[in-house]
C-alpha cells in the first residue's frame, strides 16, 4: 500500500479524492467508486500500488497506438479496478473483480503478483520492448504505480503510454504530461446519456481531457467501440469526428472498433463491416487524415496511408507490419512529413 496522489483530508477524517472525475468523498474504512483507493483513519491509500494482475508482451498496434514506433513491442501491465462502470467491458474479470471482502489474498491484498516499479522496468527491458503500455484496465485507478514505473522507463530510453477511459482529474493530466510519450483514448460516444447509462459518468471530463492532453504535447489517438443501436447513429458520429478534427487536429488517429457481444451486453451481434465502413468514411469526410478500423482483419483500414499522396506508409495484416516510412517519420514518395513517431 502507498499514500495516494490527489486527495483532500476533510472533517471528521473523510477525504476528498481528486484523481479522477468522480472526486469521490470517502469516510473512514471505505472505498472509492474505483474500489482500490480507501480511506485510512483519514489517509487516502492505494490498494493496488505494486500488485500486477496482468502482463504481457504485445505488439504496440494492439493497444491500439499505430503513430508510435509501429511494429515495434510493448510491455504491457495493469491493476485490478476501474473507475467506470461499462456495460461492454472486454477485461471484466480483472477491471470489476473486486468486493468488500473477497478476491483477496492470505495476507489480504487486492489480486495479483508483487511487481515494483525496477521489477516492471526490468521485465520490459528484457523482453527488448521499446515502451511500457498501462492498459487493460484503467491506469487512472493504479496512477502512483504506473507514474513511478514509467519515470524509471524514460531513464532507461523505454517510452510510456496510458490506454484510458480519459476521466481523470486535471491534475492528474498535467502529471501524467510529465511521463507519458502517447495515450489512447475511450471516446466511448458523443452523447452524455450514453455515458451515463452504460458507463456510469460524463462525456464532458472525457473531452476536456482530450484537448487538454494534445496541448501538453502527449501524441493521443482515439479509439471509439463502435456498438450496434447505441452510439452508431450518423449524426452522432459526425459530431464525434468533427470534435476531433476540430478540436484535437486531423492529425489525430481515429480508430473505429468492432464490438462483440460481451459482459453484460449480450444482447446484440457483433457490429457489421458495413456500419463500421460508413464511420470510416465519415471519419474521412470530416477531414480526418487517420481514420482505422478495429478488430477486422485484413481491413485497408488497417494501413496507415500518406494524406498528401495516398501511397502506404505502415502496412498492417493483423500484427504483421511493414514499416514503410522514412527514418524521420516522413512518406518516401513525396516526402510529407506524417506525424508518426519512428
Amino acid at each position: 500500500m502507498k499514500e495516494a496522489a490527489f486527495y483532500d483530508k476533510l472533517e471528521e477524517k473523510a477525504v476528498q479524492c481528486r484523481l479522477c472525475s468522480h472526486f469521490c468523498r470517502i469516510k473512514p474504512g471505505r472505498k472509492g467508486i474505483c474500489r482500490v483507493r480507501e480511506n485510512r483513519e483519514g489517509t487516502l491509500v492505494s490498494l493496488v500500488y505494486g500488485r500486477v494482475i496482468a502482463e504481457n508482451v504485445d505488439p504496440i498496434e494492439k493497444k491500439p497506438i499505430f503513430h508510435l514506433k509501429p511494429g515495434s513491442l510493448s510491455y504491457s501491465i495493469a491493476a485490478v479496478g476501474c473507475n467506470l462502470k461499462c456495460r461492454f467491458c472486454q477485461n471484466s474479470q480483472i477491471a470489476h473483480s473486486l468486493s468488500d471482502s473477497s478476491h483477496h489474498d492470505s495476507r489480504g491484498l487486492t489480486p495479483g503478483r508483487d511487481m515494483e516499479p525496477r521489477d516492471i522496468v526490468d521485465q520490459a527491458l528484457a523482453a527488448g520492448c521499446a515502451s511500457i503500455s498501462y492498459t487493460y484496465t484503467e491506469p487512472t485507478v493504479f496512477f502512483e504505480l504506473a507514474r513511478d514505473t514509467a519515470r524509471q522507463a524514460r531513464q532507461e530510453g523505454l517510452l510510456n503510454i496510458f490506454v484510458t477511459n480519459g476521466f481523470m482529474g486535471e491534475e492528474a493530466v498535467d502529471e501524467a504530461a510529465s511521463f507519458l510519450d502517447a495515450a489512447n483514448v475511450d471516446l466511448k460516444a458523443f452523447r452524455n446519456e450514453f455515458y451515463e447509462k452504460y458507463c456510469g459518468a460524463r462525456l464532458e471530463p472525457v473531452q476536456k481531457n482530450l484537448i487538454r492532453m494534445k496541448k501538453a504535447g502527449i501524441l493521443v489517438e482515439v479509439t471509439t467501440l463502435l456498438i450496434p443501436g447505441l452510439n452508431d447513429d450518423g449524426e452522432e458520429l459526425k459530431a464525434l469526428a468533427g470534435f476531433i478534427a476540430e478540436d484535437l487536429g486531423t492529425d489525430t488517429p481515429w480508430h473505429i472498433s468492432r464490438f462483440h457481444p460481451c459482459y453484460q451486453m449480450v444482447d446484440r451481434g457483433a457490429t457489421p463491416v458495413t456500419s463500421l465502413e460508413k464511420a470510416c468514411n465519415i471519419g474521412k469526410k470530416a477531414g480526418l487524415d487517420y481514420v482505422y478500423m478495429g478488430n477486422v482483419p485484413g481491413s485497408e483500414y488497417e494501413h496507415t496511408c500518406c494524406p498528401q499522396c495516398g501511397s502506404i506508409l505502415v502496412e498492417r495484416r493483423g500484427y504483421r507490419i511493414r514499416n514503410l516510412l522514412a527514418p524521420d517519420g516522413s512518406c518516401r514518395t513525396c516526402g510529407a512529413l506524417s506525424g508518426i513517431r519512428n
